[in-house]
């Protein structure tokens, strides 16, 4: 596991050139931020976090375990992520941890008033990649549009839309 990397990963240098591409600026692992994201952007007070799909078991489906005994074959597999049969209680206990860190940084992040993307490995493949991208720079602009209040009767037909 020492040769796994935390910083400019493929699926993170895909997300980063996409982005760059379509005139989005930001920055990188910011230490000052609860779970140093990935990229920062100021401008729309938005995190993105790139998951590698293993490592923070996207589409998994983990057993809930008492304390004191020992994990059956309960989990549920995804297309993106397998769980080794070998060890699995140290993987499923990993990735457990992982997933409630993930999800405590994006609380803390929420809380500071920053919003969170979260761009998983497997959307990252070619045939998926521009639609992916294309995702993210609509969701940015979106974020954008809301928090600046500049076209509140659009927000107002957005939440019709949403209702029907």
């Amino acid at each position: 596991m020492a040769a796994i990397r935390s910083k400019d990963t493929k699926p993170e240098l895909v997300v980063r050139k996409g982005l760059w591409s379509r005139g989005f600026r930001y920055r990188l692992n910011d230490k000052r931020l609860p779970g140093h994201p990935d990229l920062v952007l100021r401008k729309y007070r938005t995190c993105i976090f790139v998951n590698g799909c293993f490592w923070h078991g996207h589409g998994v489906a983990l057993p809930q375990t008492d304390e004191g005994r020992r994990m059956t074959d309960d989990v549920e597999n995804s297309a993106c992520c397998k769980i080794p049969k070998t060890n699995r209680e140290f993987w499923v206990a990993k990735i457990r941890r992982n997933m409630q860190r993930d999800k405590e940084e994006q609380r803390k992040l929420a809380e500071m008033g920053w919003h969170s993307i979260v761009v998983w490995e497997c959307s990252l493949k070619p045939k998926e990649r521009e639609k992916t991208l294309d995702s993210i720079a609509f969701t940015l602009n979106h974020i954008w549009l809301k928090d600046r209040g500049a076209y509140p009767e659009l927000e107002e037909t957005y939440l019709q839309a949403a209702e029907e």
